[in-house]
C-alpha cells in the first residue's frame, strides 16, 4: 500500500474498528416496568454566572414528575450577577411545585481543587445533610432544560439495568449557521474519543460521561472516592465516569433523545453560541485543557487530524491538479468514508447533508482553536467566567 492511501486506511479502522462511535443512538438501558421503590433523589446544579439561564431551566427541574423524594441543591459559585437572588425568586415564583430547592452559597475553593469539582462537592455535602439522605445524585448544569420526565425515565433506566451512572449528553443548540457547522462536530468528536458502545460495555475500561446530564448513585460515589476522588480535574464529568470505573461500578452513556417513544429524555442545553467567535471563545477556553496542557499532546493531535481529516481532500485536489488518478482514487475515497461517518450525527441533529462533506473544513476550524488555546495558555491569557484556567 503506497502512502496515499493511508488516510483510506485510517477510516476503514474508524468505521470500522472503533466501536461504530459514529452511531448516533438515543437509548437508554430498558426498563421493563417501574420500580417498587422509588429512591430519594437530589439534584445538584453547580452555576457560576448563570442568571440569565436560570428562569427558563430551574422550573423545569422543580416541576419534574418524580414519584419519589427529590431535591434540587444550587450552589451558587461566587457569581456577581446574582444567581443565588435569581434562583431564589424563581423557588418563590414556583411555590407548590414537586420539587423544592435550596440554594448554597459556594465559599472559597481549598487548596487543590477546580471550581467545578469544589461547586459539586458542596451540593453533594448539603443534600448528604438534608432530613431525606438521596440514594442518587442527578449532577446537571444551570444551561440545561430537562423535560418533565427526565428524572424519572433516568432512574427508572440505571436501577432496570444495575448501572451505578447514567449520563446522556444534552442536545446542543444549532439555532445559528456556525452552530450547525461546528456543535454537532464536538459531540461526533467526543464518541471518537470515547465510543459510546465501550463505555456501554462492563467488559471495556473505556469510561466517560457528560457532565450536563449524570445520574450517579451515592453508594458507588462515595466508594469511588467521592467528588474529592477527582478534585482538580477540569474535566469533571470524564474524571468522574473513571473515577467509577476504576472503583469498578459500570456506566451507561447515550445521546439525548427527541421524546420519541423508546428514547431518552429530550434533554438539550440552552447556551447558545450565535457567532464564531462564541464557538472559538467556548474551545479556545477549554481545548488545551482537555489535553492536559501537553505540547507533546497538541502536536500529536493536530498531526493526526491533519492525516486524518485534511490528507483526504488535499490528496484529491493534488491528484486533480497533477491529473495523476491514483491520488484522486484515494482522497476521495478517505472523504467518502469521512462523510458518511459524519452523517448518523448530522441527521440527529437536523443539519444539512452538505455539512459531512464539509467536515475537513470545519475540522482546520478546531485545529486553529484548538492552537490558540494552547497560545492563550502560554501567554496567560485564557480563564472562564473571571476564573484562571484549570482553578
Amino acid at each position: 500500500m503506497t502512502l496515499r492511501w493511508a488516510p483510506a486506511a485510517a477510516w476503514a479502522y474508524l468505521l470500522f474498528g472503533r466501536g461504530r462511535f459514529w452511531e448516533a443512538r438515543a437509548r437508554l438501558p430498558e426498563a421493563p416496568g417501574e420500580p417498587a421503590r422509588w429512591p430519594p433523589v437530589a439534584v445538584v446544579v453547580a452555576a457560576r454566572d448563570e442568571a440569565a439561564l436560570l428562569p427558563r431551566t430551574i422550573p423545569a427541574l422543580l416541576t419534574q414528575d418524580y414519584p419519589g423524594h427529590a431535591h434540587v441543591v444550587l450552589v451558587d459559585d461566587q457569581s456577581s450577577d446574582g444567581t443565588g437572588e435569581v434562583a431564589r425568586e424563581v423557588a418563590r415564583r414556583s411555590a407548590g411545585a414537586s420539587l423544592g430547592l435550596s440554594v448554597v452559597k459556594g465559599s472559597p475553593r481549598p487548596p487543590g481543587w477546580a471550581g467545578k469539582p469544589w461547586a459539586m462537592a458542596q451540593g453533594v455535602q448539603r443534600a448528604m445533610d438534608a432530613p431525606v439522605s438521596p440514594e442518587w445524585i442527578l449532577f446537571t448544569d444551570a444551561d440545561i432544560a430537562h423535560p418533565p420526565g427526565s428524572l424519572r425515565q433516568l432512574v427508572a433506566s440505571a436501577l432496570a439495568s444495575d448501572r451505578a451512572a447514567v449520563s446522556l449528553m444534552a442536545r446542543l443548540s444549532t439555532a445559528s449557521r456556525w452552530e450547525r457547522l461546528t456543535m454537532p462536530l464536538f459531540v461526533y468528536f467526543f464518541a471518537q474519543i470515547y465510543p459510546f458502545r465501550w463505555v456501554n460495555d462492563p467488559g471495556r475500561a473505556t469510561a466517560a460521561a457528560a457532565g450536563g446530564c449524570l445520574l450517579v448513585k451515592t453508594a458507588a460515589l462515595e466508594e469511588a472516592g467521592g467528588v474529592g476522588a477527582f478534585a482538580s480535574a477540569t474535566i469533571d464529568d470524564v474524571a468522574l465516569a473513571k473515577a467509577l470505573s476504576a472503583a469498578g461500578f459500570d456506566i451507561w452513556l447515550a445521546l439525548a433523545g427527541d421524546g420519541s417513544p423508546g428514547q431518552a429524555p429530550n434533554v438539550e442545553s440552552l447556551r447558545r453560541y450565535p457567532h464564531l467567535a462564541d464557538i472559538w471563545e467556548m474551545v479556545a477556553r477549554n481545548a488545551y485543557t482537555q489535553l492536559g496542557y501537553s505540547p507533546a499532546a497538541l502536536v500529536g493531535t493536530v498531526a493526526a487530524l491533519s492525516a486524518v481529516y485534511l490528507a483526504p481532500p488535499l490528496l484529491a485536489a493534488g491528484g486533480l491538479l497533477s491529473r495523476k488518478p491514483g491520488p484522486v482514487l484515494a482522497g476521495l475515497a478517505a472523504w467518502t468514508a469521512m462523510a458518511a461517518s459524519y452523517l448518523p450525527i448530522a441527521r440527529y441533529y437536523k443539519v444539512p447533508a452538505a455539512t459531512a462533506a464539509a467536515l475537513p473544513f470545519t475540522c482546520s476550524l478546531y485545529m486553529a482553536m484548538t492552537l490558540d488555546s494552547a497560545r492563550r495558555h502560554r501567554s496567560g491569557k485564557t480563564g472562564w467566567k473571571g476564573r484562571p484556567t484549570g482553578l
